[in-house]
């Protein structure tokens, strides 16, 4: 017989490390916490990583759905903010399922980073969509918003990514390192998590709200970007000088 959710509970948290350098504080003080108990739900009821990686799409998607179908009322944003948190909370546990488990596979990793960019890459774009049929913003500067925020998440995913494999091929620690990150870091971080975008739109039925809110994300988003960036480039020119 499989063990007890508490028992798997408690091996997931013994077996934490430091959090990454990289990490914000919601994913690492909230997120991390809920993934733990869904990773040791799943693996008394014996699913897979993947599965769970499903899982944690289903709940991305029918949030989507909600965004695009209903009306921009406040119980869709709660709806919508509880179901695209629950599926951040999955993709967090689908690597601790793993750990679990033994350890992951490059299938399953391919198969996390591929549903992330899909989210990333749909979420924005159905809110410019959703504001356009649900608001009265259809001819409203205000739909460039979630424009420019799509532009900021997909380069800011795929330029972590770049940075990162691109130090694995030189034997570096990624950005992602765990054990480097601080509290006082996680906290400045915070604009940056993809589980406090979550929570916005618990706002959605107050559109001014919630503008103002994913507007002022948008923008210190961005400003990450263009830190984050230059630090980026920093470092792998450093890399070059050190193989030259």
């Amino acid at each position: 017989m499989s063990e007890t959710i508490v028992a798997s509970y408690r091996r997931l948290g013994a077996a934490q490390k430091g959090h990454a350098r990289g990490a914000p504080g919601y994913s690492v003080y909230v997120n991390r916490r809920l993934g733990r108990v869904f990773a040791a739900a799943a693996h008394r009821a014996g699913l897979t990583p993947n599965q769970v990686t499903l899982i944690s799409a289903a709940h991305t998607l029918a949030a989507v759905v909600l965004l695009l179908a209903a009306p921009a009322v406040w119980w869709n944003g709660v709806l919508v903010a509880a179901l695209m948190a629950l599926g951040y909370a999955w993709d967090s546990a689908d690597g601790q399922l793993a750990r679990l488990r033994g350890g992951g596979s490059l299938a399953g990793e391919w198969l996390d980073h591929y549903v992330d960019a899909v989210k990333i890459a749909v979420l924005h774009l159905a809110v410019l969509v959703a504001l356009w049929l649900h608001t009265d913003l259809r001819d409203s500067a205000w739909l460039v918003l979630p424009l420019l925020y799509s532009v900021v998440s997909v380069v800011s995913f795929f330029g972590m990514l770049l940075n990162d494999l691109l130090k694995g091929k030189k034997g570096v620690a990624s950005t992602h390192a765990r054990g480097g990150g601080t509290f006082v870091r996680s906290m400045v971080l915070l604009p940056t998590d993809f589980g406090v975008l979550c929570l916005v739109f618990a706002l959605w039925g107050w559109t001014a709200g919630f503008l103002a809110v994913y507007g002022a994300l948008l923008v210190l988003n961005a400003a990450f970007l263009l830190l984050a960036s230059a630090k980026w480039f920093r470092e792998i020119s450093a890399l070059d000088r050190i193989a030259a």
